[in-house]
Order: C-alpha cells, then structure tokens, then sequence
C-alpha cells in the first residue's frame, strides 16, 4: 500500500494529526466529535486569523443550514476539551473564531488506509455496551445524531426531550451505537419503562453496571460512590414516570463521577444543574404547496412513511396521488415517527387513499405497531394515554379544554376558555410545555401554543360533553371580544395593521362559528360572532368564506332581525355573491335591503358599502345607467364630507363615463381620484367598498387613454394599475388590474407577450380564490391569444367558455370585447356566418346597455368579416367604416378612429384610389402623439409610406 504525506500540527503539546483525524494532548488522544475535528481543522488553515461563521458553516456543514447555536455547542466542546488552553480558541462576538498560537506543522509518513469518519476501537480495550445492533436504518435523524454526538462530549447530562412517539429512545441508542467505539468507556442502556416503583431505579442501574454492593441500603450516592472513576455513557431511558428518583440518582451521579455522561430521555426534563435540554425534533414535512411534488420526497416524514411501507410491501410506488396523500398524512401526524410508522403500515394493508381518508378516526386507525414494541408503543392512544396518566387532575382538565384550540392560543385564549385565574393557566400550561404535551411556537412579541394534532383529538375526546358544550361557549365569547375591533368604524384602520395577529387566529374562529351555528350550539352568539367578523374575511383574503358565514348566519338570524347585525350580514353576503358567483338576484337582494336598513339607521358607512355595492353589480351587469344614478347619488352625499368621500365619488362616476366614451370627462373624474384619495384610507376601504379606489381607478382609466390614443400612458398606466394593486395583497384587487391590463390593453395593443403573462396570472388568481368572473376574462384572454397565434380552433373553444361563464355570471364589461374577439376568429377560419351572427350579437348587446366606447372598432369587425367573406357591396362595408371613424371621432377616441381608418383606406386602395385613401388615412394618423411601436399604428405607417 503507497505511502502519503499528511501535516501533523503542534503547540503547546496540542498535536492536530489531519491524517488520522486525532486531537492528542501529550501524545494521549483526546476523544472529540468529528464536527468538532472539522472546526479545528478550518480554523488551522487560517492560523490566528478571523474564520467567520459563514465560512464555518460552508466548510463543517456544505449545504446545509445550521443555526449559530450549533456552532457554540462544538466551541463549547473543543474549549472542553482544551482544558487550561481553552483560551487559545477566541471568540470574535458576531463575527466568528480565531484559533491563537504558534502552530508549527511537521509532515508524517504513513500507509494510506480508506478513509474513515470515526476510529475503530481496539479489541484489547475491555469496554462493553448492551445497546443491540439496530435492525432498520434511522430515517431522518443524521443531523441530530451528529449534534448529540458532540453534545455528549460537551456536556456531562444532555436530556433528550419530546413528545410520545417523537422517537427519543431510538435516537439516543443510535447515537450511544455511533459513539462506543471511540468514547473509550462504557456505553450501557438502563430502561426504566418497565418500573412501577421509584425506588427500583437505583437497583436497576446497579443490576445493568453490574455493581458489587452488599449489605446496605441502596441510595443515589451509595450507587454514585460505587460507579467512581469508571468511564461510560450512561443512556437512561423513559425517566418520565419516575422523575423525582431519576434526577437524584442522575445528580449524585454527575457530581460523584467525573467520568461518567448521561444520556437521559423524558418528555420532561430532570431540571438538575448541568443539564443540557435537547428537544427532538419532528420529522421534516412538505409544505402544502409541494403536494404531489416530486420534492416531497426529499423530506424525513415522506422518506420515513415511503421505508416503513415499502419493508411490509415491497412494490410499492410513489407518484402522483399517492404522493399527495402520504405528505398529508405525514403533515396531519405532525411529522412524528410513531405515528407516521402505524399509518404506513397500515397503508400496506389498506392502501394509501383509505388511510388518508380515515385519519379523523386515528386512534382506531393507528394502531398494529411492532409486535417487540412496548404496549404503549402499539398503538396511538396507548402512547398518548401513558402520558395522560401521569398528569395531575389540574392538568388533566387543562389539556382536555386546551384540545378545542385547532389553531393554537395564547394564555388569554385559555385563561377565558379555561375560567380560571390567569396565573394557575400560565403554570399548567408551563408545564404540560415541560412535559412535551404543548408546543410553544410564534415570536417573543406574540407568543402562543399549540398541541400537536393528534393530542388535540385525544384530548378532545377526553372532553365531556358538558364541557365540551361550556368550553366552546366561552371560546365564541372570546372570539366575539377579540374582533370586535375590526367592526368597529372608528377603531377598523388601527386593527387593520394588525391583521397578522388575528390571522393566527383563523382556525380558532371558524371553529367557534362551527359550533354556535350547529344544531347543538348557540345560534345568537353564532349570528353576532359571524356579523362581527365579516370583514375580517376580506382582510384575509378569504372573501367566499365571509360570504359562507354570512349566508348560515342569516339563515338562523332569529331575534336580530331587523339589527344593525342583519345590516352587516347582508351587505357581507352580497358583496360576496359578488366576487365569487357574479351579478345574482341574490346579491343584489342582499345588497338592497342591506341599503334600507342602513338607511333606516343613518348608518353613513353601511349606506357607503351598499351603494357602492349596488354600483359595482350595476356596473359590471351593464346596467350602466343605474351605475351612473347610484354614483351621482352618492356624488351629492359626499359634497358635504371628506376628501375619501369625494375621491371615492369620482371614481364612481368615472367609470360608468368611461363605458359611455365621454373619455375626456372620465378621464378627468378618475385621474382626480387618484390624485386625491388619501392612501391611508387604502386598506381599511377595500373592506367597505369591495375594490382599492386607486388600482381600480387606474384600471378603468386605462380605457380612456387608449381609446383617446395615449397608447404609451395607456400601457404604463396598466402596469402601475397591477403595481398598485401588488401593494393591497388582496386577489379581488389584483384580478382587476390583471383584466384590464391583460385584456383591454394588451390584446387592443399586440403586446402579446404581456397579455400572456398576465392572463395566465389572472387565471390562477381567480381559480385560486374561487374568484368566478375573473376566471371567465382569463379564458378569454387564453382564447384571443390562441385565436390570434396558430392554434384559432381552440382559441374559439376557449373564448366561447369563457363567454358562458360570464354570461352565467352577470359579468359582462368584456362581454362585448370577448364576443368581438370570438367573431374575429371564427373569420380566420373561413366560418364568416358564425362570425357575423357573434358580431351583430355584440353590437345589439352594446347598443342597447351604452356601451358605447366599443362601438366603433365592432363596426370596423364586422365590416372586415364581410370583406373576408367575399361580400361584393363594398360600398356597404365602406358606410360600416366610415360610421366607425365618425362614432369614433365624436368620442374622440383616436386610436379606434385611426384602426377604422387603415381598414378603409386599405379597402380603398384594393379599389385603386390611394389619393383618396391617403386622404382618409393621414389626418388621423397626424393627430397621434405616441403609441407608435402598437402594431396597428405600424400597420397605418406602414399603409401611409406605400400610399406616398
């Protein structure tokens, strides 16, 4: 075997030796973990110099990341072992380490072996464990078992801490596996599970170690005294049920025996000095977005369940809807071991999709584990009931109520659904934490605590029905108090900057609903909580689920009607229907009498959000001359209040102009509420008004800049409309500026790239949040683009969907636009009948509703469809485009005058009169300012050139 230099390091009588991975101090190797090692190897090639955290974490863990904790437990363990030199290893505080002194390197000669991570131990060396070889790989434990590796070297007790099934017992044994043959003592496993009487655990250690004690009493220090100056890692096991004996015999023996480690595991800790809390961690679990990804599998929790079912069934598969399934398993099972263990094995037998189905019923579910398991380890309830037991009754009770937090709490959640004083809550929970039963979890701002999933149901079936029925009361009172801010008018901006806080609290609140709208709860408190939280629904973005609370809360509004609470709820539901149905007799119903109670109340802000929702069904339903009276009648109120008032009064009239091609006035109307409307305001009127006034004013307005041919205004004007609407994080506001952008602008314009990106933006939003009428615009879109590209058949297929949609929506201002786009591409096809019946269909339609902003480019559409088709009268296609530039021009809307112009000057010159097109063609074009990049305006330029 060839021979291989490698340095050996020295100072002070250090020796780093690099070739065989050995920190000796004398010549004596110094046991140390091997991330340790690599540390001090970093921390070498840079001697005395700064080594940053960063580079540490690059060289020690590649790849990973790591938390600076990790870092100091390795310091820690290094200065450890460094003794009396531990200062040579300097801490530069937020910065990194410097290893001080004057190392000098000397290179060795010796055989190459292969490489190996840890020393093997000589067989001379008497050393003994009883830690039996383990039959299964642990799946998703490397980190921790490197962490604890170094841990134990660092510390004389490290505790390792966790709820049942977590898998404390089977990482501690690894790690005493991985450390035998290089710890240079004992590595022994006292299990203590087994023991009903406390005073058995001395004898227990003393039967394991084999001590020779005779004729005295056994105490922890007469246990202590006997192990003395022997070297071993004591691996103490489920000290749980016999805490108190546990910490003393473990304390006497960290005092007495320099020598000796303890690896204890506990769902509590001993709380002796010197010990070092080590909490085992769940494995890791996909985030929901990665269902059925691929990428799932590189997570612990799938890894595991994948193992686990494929070592009782060896042709199972993963992919598609089995992957789904198993990471919402492994999600609902909280990522721990056991749990994922039973589910997978039943998995084998059952099948995948029966498992994920019947998790509600996990505890007959979960059960079959290991026949050599411990009986609290075969089933899910056996484990949770050993920890149940083993509560005080105080404790007991605190958990069971704790179980209808779905969501988690905050010690005020709990002391009022509790009804005990604040501070004997704090301490149960306190210590149910202590015990592994409550998760703490959220920041030192906002503190709050959960119990894992499958607590949470144990613990509910724990709960009587008669405090089941008491608990869920007081939660809903709770609930009540706690977003009683958000509808309140006055304290509504404040609260709405907070809205992370209540967010936390969704699960909480949909519970509470749930029961007090059930046949067993209480429907006033249900009706009251759903009013008072309506618009906290549309804060969070959850604008189907207020409407869904709103309609159950209605159904059952009793005694309230008549209230300012059938007000809210009405005005709620309507806006709802809105958004997520469209334009139903049900949300104008709504949205009606919402208006005459709040008329009968002078509530000016419910009469704000009503009439405002009765515009915006007016509007979007084409009824634009209802639209137009509703906005000049909140015009008059408004003189008399705020400038938000009179902001919101001129978007309100802007819009309707706008579709009635008075460009110049809407123009005006809507740019002076962009101007004015105060932006702190923004937030707080999504909720009351169901739109953000500025993206939508931008929107809309990008109709009369386009139409007026300020195409480069138009086209900014569309990305600011989306930017602004970025900022609202609300999907309702966001589709509106995806819409107008994508379709209006884009497809008028032949920026085909952006209408692409866009409406496909558009079509997930809106698909996403169950958003109905927006999704019909982004088919639409889908389908001109299509239309337009090679592909018109499914172009056609697509819009003629999305007109459905629309229609069965009530969402009609693209309507016009969709079907002039639906008739353009049928004449592509050579299907000109189908085409003309869909544009005169449009025509009618925007005639009779004032719709009258579009008129002119239908008639332009319609009269190329008749040229396509081979129509010999050309001189009634000719009075078609001509109407077109005369509608257009009234309007003053340049740009479709200039689109109907190029159509008829190219019908002119096919009938060789170029003086007479030119004449036509070039004033038009003389009047644009800019825009001249948009593909019609390259058409005339390009028509203009040949005619000269």
């Amino acid at each position: 075997m060839g021979q291989i230099e490698l340095r050996v390091f020295e100072f002070r009588g250090w020796e780093v030796d690099l070739a065989r991975r050995e920190l000796r101090a004398l010549g004596s190797v110094v046991p140390i973990g091997s991330r340790a090692f690599e540390i001090i190897e970093t921390l070498l090639d840079s001697p005395g110099e700064l080594v940053t955290k960063d580079d540490l974490m690059k060289r020690v863990w590649p790849g990973l990341v790591v938390e600076d904790n990790t870092i100091q437990v390795h310091i820690s363990a290094i200065r450890k072992v460094l003794g009396k030199d531990r200062n040579i290893l300097k801490t530069i505080a937020g910065r990194g380490y410097r290893l001080l002194g004057d190392w000098t390197a000397r290179q060795e000669n010796f055989a190459a072996q292969p490489h190996k991570a840890e020393r093997t131990q000589s067989p001379a060396v008497p050393f003994t464990t009883n830690i039996p070889i383990a039959t299964s790989p642990l799946v998703g434990r490397e980190t921790a078992i490197e962490q604890l590796s170094d841990l134990v070297y660092a510390h004389r007790l490290v505790t390792l801490t966790g709820p049942g099934g977590i898998g404390k017992t089977v990482l501690a044994s690894e790690v005493g596996r991985r450390l035998f043959p290089t710890f240079q003592g004992d590595v022994l496993f006292i299990e203590l599970v087994s023991l009903s009487d406390p005073d058995l655990v001395p004898s227990t250690l003393v039967h394991v170690l084999n001590l020779q004690i005779h004729g005295e009493k056994l105490s922890p220090e007469l246990v202590a005294r006997a192990i003395g100056g022997r070297r071993a890692l004591l691996i103490l096991d489920n000290c749980e049920h016999v805490i108190e004996a546990a910490a003393a015999l473990t304390e006497n023996i960290v005092r007495v025996c320099a020598d000796v480690c303890v690896l204890a595991t506990s769902r509590e800790l001993l709380r002796i000095d010197g010990e070092y809390a080590y909490p085992v961690p769940a494995l890791e679990v996909p985030a929901q977005d990665l269902e059925g990804s691929q990428d799932a599998l590189e997570h612990s929790a799938v890894q595991l369940f994948v193992a686990r079912t494929r070592s009782l069934r060896a042709e199972f598969e993963t992919q598609g809807d089995k992957l789904r399934a198993i990471t919402s398993i492994c999600r609902q099972l909280d990522g721990i071991p056991l749990a994922i263990e039973f589910a997978a094995a039943r998995a084998a037998t059952l099948g995948i999709q029966q498992v994920a189905g019947r998790l509600d019923d996990r505890f007959a579910l979960l059960t079959g584990g290991r026949r050599t398991a411990l009986p609290r380890h075969q089933t899910l309830r056996a484990t949770l009931d050993w920890s149940y037991d083993l509560l005080p009754e105080a404790e007991r009770r605190l958990l069971r109520h704790l179980g209808i937090f779905p969501a988690g709490f905050t010690i005020e959640a709990a002391t009022a659904v509790v009804a005990d004083i604040e501070s004997s809550v704090a301490l149960g929970i306190s210590s149910l934490v202590s015990k592994s039963l409550v998760v703490l979890e959220g920041s030192e701002a906002s503190r709050r605590w959960r119990l894992l999933e499958s607590v949470r149901v144990y613990s509910l079936e724990k709960l009587a029905a008669d405090e089941h029925g008491r608990a869920m009361r007081r939660l809903v009172e709770f609930c009540l108090i706690l977003f009683s801010s958000l509808s309140l008018e006055n304290e509504f901006d404040a609260t709405v900057d907070e809205l992370d806080d209540y967010r936390c609290e969704i699960g909480n609140l949909r519970a509470a609903l749930k029961w007090a709208l059930s046949s067993g709860g209480d429907a006033t408190l249900g009706v009251a909580l759903a009013a008072t939280a309506s618009d906290f629904w549309v804060a969070v973005s959850l604008i189907a689920e207020a409407g869904e609370w709103a309609e159950k809360a209605l159904g059952q509004i009793g005694d309230a009607t008549g209230t300012r609470t059938e007000m809210v709820l009405r005005c709620s539901l309507g806006y709802a229907l809105i958004y997520t149905q469209g334009m139903s007799p049900r949300a104008r119903e709504m949205l009606t009498g919402g208006l005459a109670l709040a008329d009968a109340f002078r509530n000016f802000d419910y009469q704000q959000r009503a009439t405002c929702g009765l515009w915006l069904f007016s509007a979007r339903s084409m009824a634009l001359k209802d639209a137009l009276a509703f906005a000049r009648e909140y015009e008059e109120v408004a003189r008399e209040r705020d400038l938000q008032s009179q902001a919101t009064a001129a978007w309100l009239v802007g819009i309707p102009q706008t579709y009635m091609a008075t460009h110049g006035h809407a123009c005006e109307r809507l740019q002076w509420a962009i101007d004015r409307y105060p932006s702190a305001r923004r937030r707080s009127d999504m909720m009351r008004l169901g739109a953000d006034v500025r993206a939508s004013a931008r929107a809309h307005n990008t109709i009369n800049l386009l139409s007026q041919g300020f195409l480069d205004a138009a086209s900014r004007t569309a990305d600011s409309a989306i930017d602004e609407a970025r900022e609202t994080n609300q999907p309702f506001v966001l589709c509106v500026a995806l819409a107008w952008a994508a379709g209006f602008v884009a497809l008028s314009l032949g920026e085909f790239d952006k209408a692409k990106a866009f409406g496909e933006e558009l079509v997930l939003l809106a698909y996403k949040h169950g958003l109905r009428p927006f999704h019909a615009v982004g088919l639409c879109i889908r389908g001109s683009l299509a239309a337009r590209g090679d592909n018109p058949e499914a172009g056609i297929a697509l819009l003629r969907a999305g007109l459905v949609e629309m229609q069965q929506a009530s969402y009609l201002l693209f309507y016009p636009f969709f079907l002039t786009e639906l008739a353009a591409a049928l004449g592509t096809i050579g299907r000109f009948d189908e085409g003309l019946e869909e544009i005169d269909k449009a025509l009618r339609f925007a005639v009779e509703t004032d719709y009258r902003w579009f008129v002119p480019e239908i008639l332009r559409v319609k009269a190329e469809l008749l040229l396509l088709r081979g129509y010999d009268k050309l001189g009634l296609i000719e009075s078609f485009l001509r109407q077109s530039m005369g509608q257009a021009s009234a309007q003053q809307a340049v740009y479709w005058e200039l689109s109907a112009a190029t159509s008829l000057a190219e019908l002119l010159r096919r009938a060789h009169k170029d003086d007479e097109a030119l004449e036509v063609l070039a004033p038009v074009y003389g009047r644009l300012s800019e825009g001249f990049s948009a593909l019609r305006v390259k058409r005339a330029k390009a028509l203009l050139d040949e005619l000269a």
